[in-house]
């Protein structure tokens, strides 16, 4: 199995896109194919990660992906299927495209000149359950990536003790001039993104916190892609585990899209075994927004919204009483244009 950096640096010839560069030199592009497949573990939130050599910054975790080629494969989509096949063993059920990650500099190796790799990112929603064989590969909790968007158990201290003083600190240091090409200062980007004074905490803006905390320079891929902004910091925290390339900032975007999509579209159930009780439908919807939800509420909420539909039958739980066992009940999909689980969480 070729490692993650021999997968970048591989050449073929029928994936690069030439043109015309200054002084008639010919660059090329490569197109490579990314997937975040997430699912729920264990009521937590997973990420299937690939691990490879160390980098520069000692990251060792990444998504999986491979170089699209169009002479095997006749879309993108099925170049990232066969891709994270061969890598993972895993054949993908719900996909979707999540966005084009071009930026230079995001390879991350010092003197490249190799070929300039554009990433297309897809998001893949899956079960994870204990029949779930991976040739490669492992399943890594989010979390352990963003530990400050865990909202389980309350604000996460990570965000006062740590984060906080820091961005502060970083965004007094240069005033920024409200600008037709800078709308918003540092200071209040920090505000809205990270929900300071007063402000409220948005559970769908992942990225934004993510590249903000990277503008600072105070996570390792920003020291490691040789940021300014990292060389300031005499001591910079550790603040989750960094990735391979900018495979973190491509988990953030997924994040960020299941976040906001299970609102409006019933993908929680691709998350979910076909029968399940309310409570585990509930934990699985926690772990996924980050905070703890009202039971009452969100059993009103989903029932209400004709999302679900007993089975009739139960569950033994020791020590309790049965619980009622539920699936997810398909005609709400030809009754309601938005049948999402429209949960809102408050602030903590």
């Amino acid at each position: 199995m070729n490692s993650p950096t021999e997968l970048r640096r591989s050449a073929v010839s029928a994936n690069r896109i030439v043109a015309l560069a200054p002084r008639s030199e010919l660059a090329s592009v490569e197109i490579g194919l990314n997937a975040a497949i997430v699912a729920v573990a264990n009521n937590e939130p997973v990420a299937l990660i690939i691990r490879g050599e160390s980098d520069v910054a000692g990251a060792t975790d990444g998504l999986p992906f491979g170089p699209f080629s169009p002479r095997e494969h006749r879309t993108f989509e099925i170049g990232l299927r066969d891709w994270v096949r061969a890598q993972t063993g895993v054949e993908l059920g719900y996909a979707e495209q999540l966005y084009t990650f071009g930026d230079r500099g995001r390879s991350a190796d010092p003197g490249d000149v190799g070929p300039h790799v554009v990433s297309i990112g897809y998001l893949a929603l899956t079960e994870a359950n204990s029949s779930f064989e991976l040739a490669r590969g492992s399943w890594n909790s989010w979390y352990h990536y963003f530990p400050w968007e865990d909202w389980r158990k309350g604000r996460p201290g990570i965000l006062e003790a740590v984060i906080e003083p820091r961005l502060r600190d970083w965004a007094s240091r240069l005033a920024m001039h409200v600008s037709s090409t800078q709308p918003v200062s540092r200071q209040e980007r920090v505000r809205i993104c990270f929900g300071f004074d007063g402000a409220s905490w948005d559970e769908e803006k992942v990225l934004e916190r993510f590249e903000l905390l990277y503008e600072a320079g105070l996570v390792d891929e920003a020291a490691r892609d040789g940021r300014d902004s990292a060389k300031t910091w005499q001591e910079r925290p550790q603040l989750g585990t960094p990735m391979q390339f900018d495979h973190r900032r491509i988990l953030a975007t997924a994040i960020g899209r299941v976040r906001a999509k299970i609102k409006y579209r019933p993908v929680i159930f691709e998350l979910m075994p076909s029968e399940f009780t309310l409570y585990e439908l509930q934990r699985t919807v926690e772990a996924i927004l980050g905070p703890h939800l009202h039971k009452q509420n969100f059993r009103r909420l989903v029932e209400g919204a004709g999302l679900v539909e007993p089975t009739g039958e139960v569950r033994m739980r020791t020590g309790g009483r049965p619980a009622k066992l539920f699936r997810f009940r398909r005609e709400v999909l030809l009754e309601r244009p938005a049948p999402g689980v429209r949960v809102k969480p408050g602030k903590s």
